[in-house]
């Protein structure tokens, strides 16, 4: 059986990106995308929807309020899904009945971790969530999650290191052995034409990219490519800085549609 997904997002590029991301994967059902909350609560009120995706800044109704009137009326799985981690969209969510609250510089493969764990009847919360809920006292400080959600929240969390490690000295036979894993994993997704201009990137970059639109994280990354997790991020930073995205979902949506916007 396929988990029923609605996508409700302002922004078009996200909310197509996101369908495109999904309907990858054979367990989930893209069953509607909308453009605001107001929509998202209709379509549910009307419709079986298993987990809906909710941004928080829409129009006619935010994420947060229609987080409300779906748990009151549906019996829909709300996920926030956005970009605001302010304390104030956070603990009106959770009170409201949201199931979980991630940022969408997750990995895709991240991000359909949360569906599955939240459609299977737990709670998914990233760690900056975790420590808002706690300072703003809906958690009372040291208590503990359950051991089930903690697990969730590794599941879906992405750690980032603010520095980058420098590299080994990598011998002549890593080194080869680098080069082949880097032209294989490029060359796999490079049967057909990439929908972008590849020229304002380097090889690395470009199959840094195929990777993070096949879901890997920067630790599963730099295993594939033998390079440290640092200079996973370095290469991140990089191609955001040069398409002008914001966060990794992006590059993956970017790299399937070729699509900034």
């Amino acid at each position: 059986m396929k988990i029923k997904v609605l996508i409700a997002d302002d922004n078009s590029f996200i909310r197509e990106g996101l369908r495109i991301i999904l309907g990858t994967f054979e367990q989930f059902d893209v069953i509607a995308t909308v453009s605001n909350g107001q929509e998202a609560v209709d379509y549910c009120r009307q419709h079986e929807v298993d987990v809906a995706l909710l941004d928080v800044r829409m129009p006619i109704m935010n994420g947060v309020e229609a987080t409300r009137l779906i748990v009151q009326d549906t019996s829909t799985r709300p996920i926030i899904l956005t970009t605001f981690d302010d304390d104030e969209y956070i603990v009106d969510a959770i009170r409201y009945g949201a199931k979980g609250y991630m940022l969408k510089n997750n990995e895709p493969e991240r991000i359909c971790d949360a569906i599955r764990s939240v459609f299977a009847g737990n709670n998914v919360l990233q760690d900056v969530v975790m420590g808002k809920l706690a300072s703003s006292m809906l958690l009372p400080r040291g208590e503990h999650v359950p051991q089930e959600s903690q697990q969730d929240e590794r599941s879906v969390t992405t750690f980032l290191p603010t520095h980058s490690p420098p590299d080994k000295p990598r011998s002549a036979l890593t080194l080869s052995s680098e080069k082949a894993a880097l032209e294989k994993s490029h060359d796999d997704d490079n049967d057909d034409k990439l929908p972008f201009d590849e020229r304002p990137f380097t090889d690395r970059e470009l199959s840094v990219m195929s990777l993070v639109a096949k879901g890997y994280s920067n630790k599963e990354i730099a295993k594939e490519i033998f390079i440290s997790e640092g200079t996973t991020a370095n290469y991140i930073t990089s191609i955001l800085n040069k398409t002008g995205l914001e966060h990794r979902t992006q590059i993956a949506i970017y790299y399937l549609t070729g699509r900034t916007r």
